[in-house]
């Protein structure tokens, strides 16, 4: 309410002059009134401290050159930060894992048929870049953990290669047994391209980076513009990360020196046919000599030619062989040591290796890391201290399949279980809007965090301009009103490309994945253009998105550090379910109707029509229409975990957070996420445990929610779907009933 000072004018006329009365912010959630204020007045000291210039002489000085995993500089980087953070006053340490790094000793691609063409398989400087220039220190463009091969055989186009191109690929009668495929990067990650045209009798595949996805089509090419010039190429791992993360050779184990690693041969994650990235000026000539049918009008991209989809008559011979080294990954840890809740652990982690000089991915996210570091160290020296054990840390190897992180978890698995409240994850960062996604019991905490932060460059708060983006963005009017009406904005769920996977997906420790993004071009992604010179042009010039990160990521850090009750939210997470219950019973359906409509093509002959009416295309078997599956038990399991989060909420709503120590309350928050996971895993991937978020089997970075479930239903497995309906209720009755007892603990 408003009160009012009255002044009568000279004229005689009234005028109300309004002085709003100062209204102190209501207490932060899972703190009392007084730790509220006191945590207000540290974080607004924590803000005013991340400078935009450190941020820009770290990448200057972490990006001067070439910085993959087991490279010099890359432990160069690694001893400069620990005399950093040890100057500031902080303990850090490294912490080294062993791990399998392939590297390649021989690269051979040449279009052999109907005309000759060698590619050349290498990205060139740029004028003005010197950054490009360092070609004696950059790994080449290459596949990590692609397999050994020399493949000749004729050439297929499958667009993006992912199963749904395959299903066309038959309609059109054609088959890539014996042929080696050519893919356009997109559609999913890289490497279920290979695995799916293994799957499919393939000898060997090539990914190129197509203009119209991220070259000339959205924009100008470097380096005129931020967008991937003729000759870039995208670097990656190819390994079946959806089976595991981290160190192909260690499963499940942390790749220390005493660790017992698979032969080569035993290892799952390798491709079973050898893939190559290429650049799309590498691809045009391949593209150009197929023959065959027109590509249908949705594959077609950017290339000045007729996009057809072959075979024949173009063959091309794919020679790759490499060095299958051990290499040290460098991780950085720092802790700071809490006071009287030193047993349960804040951590924040960034990775610190790049493909290349890495300047955007990694390190737009860890000169942010770093800033935050030092806000806190310079903190310290003011008197602040927290309550938790916070752990920063600046993993190696994320590139070759968070090969730094996992390990580090796999190896402390245990004492992180019993310890860890919440990991905050970044990576990528630049000028743009925020993004959040991790465990929905952290989605209210988000909220409310990025409410006080300020945009850099509209003056907003970063969560109002972000309901304006998505308010303009979406596609419904139903949409468009639950976003003006819901309280909070959602994150999305987590699959994997990051190091928050080994946290969550395998030791179920409630994780965030949070940076900026959306108003940059990143068409240099792992390539040799990735670097300070690309970096300060187009990403984040001012690096004022870098400083609202670091502010962001800190305010979490210092806020779970410090509650009282530890800021989870249950009604978010309840309803979230809830949606994902709503959309198994649809997919059901779809999938149901999709194989009732397919079995009537076959009886008719639609899959005999094929583009050579001489060479009919035998038809597919018939599928067995799926039985009606009992959702029951899951649809109880949701209403019951509604009511419980509701009680907790009561409960909080009514609790004295000033009174007594909560740590055994803490304790049984802290392990909630836990029951989340099961020890036997998900169908034929045990390591993952979570049963409500993980990277999808065909998805690779792509999430897929109640997984167990959805799987089954996707790939027509029946029988397992009900299993994995009855699995996953029961986690969340245990999940729920936990829920109940932190609620009897508050009254």
């Amino acid at each position: 309410m408003s009160r009012f000072r009255y002044v009568k004018a000279l004229c005689g006329l009234v005028v109300f002059t309004a002085i709003p009365r100062y209204q102190e912010p209501g207490p932060l959630r899972g703190f009392s009134a007084a730790g509220s204020r006191a945590e207000r007045e540290w974080e607004a000291k924590l803000r005013n401290i991340p400078s935009t210039d450190s941020m820009r002489s770290y990448l200057k000085r972490l990006s001067a050159r070439p910085q993959h995993l087991g490279s010099a500089y890359g432990r160069d980087n690694v001893d400069w930060l620990v005399r950093l953070f040890t100057s500031w006053g902080l303990d850090a340490k490294i912490e080294t894992f062993d791990v399998l790094f392939p590297t390649p000793k021989e690269r051979v691609l040449e279009l052999i048929a109907p005309n000759r063409y060698v590619a050349k398989l290498r990205e060139p400087p740029v004028p003005g870049d010197q950054s490009s220039t360092q070609q004696s220190e950059q790994l080449p463009t290459y596949h990590a953990y692609s397999t050994d091969g020399d493949v000749t055989g004729p050439l297929v186009f499958v667009n993006y290669g992912v199963p749904a191109d395959y299903e066309q690929l038959d309609r059109l009668g054609i088959s890539v047994k014996g042929a080696i495929v050519i893919a356009k990067y997109g559609g999913s990650w890289r490497g279920i391209k290979p695995k799916v045209a293994a799957e499919h009798g393939a000898i060997g595949c090539l990914i190129y980076s197509d203009p119209a996805d991220d070259g000339f089509g959205p924009g100008d090419v470097y380096p005129k513009g931020p967008y991937r010039p003729a000759d870039g190429v995208q670097r990656g791992s190819v390994a079946d990360m959806p089976l595991y993360s981290g160190d192909p050779a260690t499963p499940g184990v942390g790749a220390t020196k005493a660790a017992k690693r698979l032969p080569l041969a035993e290892i799952q994650t390798i491709t079973k046919i050898p893939v190559l990235p290429i650049s799309y000026g590498d691809a045009q000539p391949l593209l150009a000599a197929l023959g065959g049918p027109i590509a249908p009008a949705q594959w077609r991209g950017g290339l000045p030619l007729t996009y057809k989809v072959g075979p024949g008559p173009a063959r091309v011979h794919l020679k790759l062989a490499f060095n299958w080294n051990t290499v040290p990954a460098n991780d950085v840890i720092v802790r700071i040591p809490g006071t009287d809740a030193a047993d349960q652990w804040v951590v924040r982690g960034n990775h610190r290796d790049g493909w290349v000089n890495g300047a955007q991915d990694p390190l737009s996210g860890l000169i942010a890391e770093m800033e935050e570091l030092r806000g806190l160290a310079t903190l310290l020296k003011q008197g602040w201290k927290p309550r938790r054990t916070i752990i920063y840390a600046a993993w190696d190897g994320e590139e070759q399949g968070l090969l730094g992180s996992t390990e580090w978890v796999e190896t402390h698995a245990r004492e992180l279980q019993d310890h860890v409240v919440a990991y905050i994850n970044s990576d990528v960062n630049a000028r743009g809007f925020f993004e959040a996604g991790g465990s929905h019991t952290l989605e209210r905490f988000v909220n409310d965090v990025v409410r006080d932060i300020d945009d850099p460059e509209s003056g907003m708060s970063v969560w109002k301009r972000r309901r304006l983006a998505n308010l303009s963005s979406a596609r419904s009017a139903r949409e468009r009103s639950e976003i003006r009406n819901r309280p909070d904005l959602r994150i999305s769920a987590l699959g994997s490309g990051s190091d928050f996977t080994p946290f969550l997906q395998y030791a179920g420790i409630a994780s965030l994945n949070i940076g900026f993004g959306g108003e940059d071009g990143n068409g240099i992604y792992h390539s040799i253009y990735d670097n300070f010179e690309h970096f300060t042009r187009f990403n984040d010039s001012s690096y004022v998105y870098g400083k609202a990160l670091a502010q962001t990521s800190a305010t979490m850090v210092m806020r779970l550090a410090q509650a009282d009750v530890l800021p989870y939210h249950f009604v978010a997470f309840a309803e979230t379910i809830g949606q994902y219950l709503d959309q198994l019973k649809e997919l059901w359906t779809t999938r149901r109707d999709e194989i009732t409509e397919r079995n009537r093509e076959i009886d008719e002959g639609v899959f005999r029509a094929t583009n050579d009416p001489t060479r009919p295309l035998a038809a597919p078997a018939r599928q067995a229409v799926p039985p009606s599956l009992n959702f029951a038990p899951l649809e109880n399991a949701v209403a019951a975990l509604r009511e419980s989060a509701e009680r907790y909420e009561a409960a909080l709503a009514k609790a004295d957070l000033s009174a007594g120590n909560r740590a055994d309350l803490n304790q049984i928050l802290l392990k909630a996420e836990h029951l989340l996971t099961s020890p036997d895993g998900l169908p034929r991937r045990t390591w993952y445990k979570h049963q409500i978020y993980a990277p999808g089997f065909y998805t690779g970075y792509g999430v897929k929610t109640i997984p167990g479930v959805r799987e089954a239903i996707e790939q027509g497995y029946w029988k397992e779907a009900e299993e994995n309906v009855t699995k996953v209720a029961d986690r969340l009755s245990a999940f729920g009933a936990e829920v109940d007892r932190a609620a009897g603990m508050l009254k």
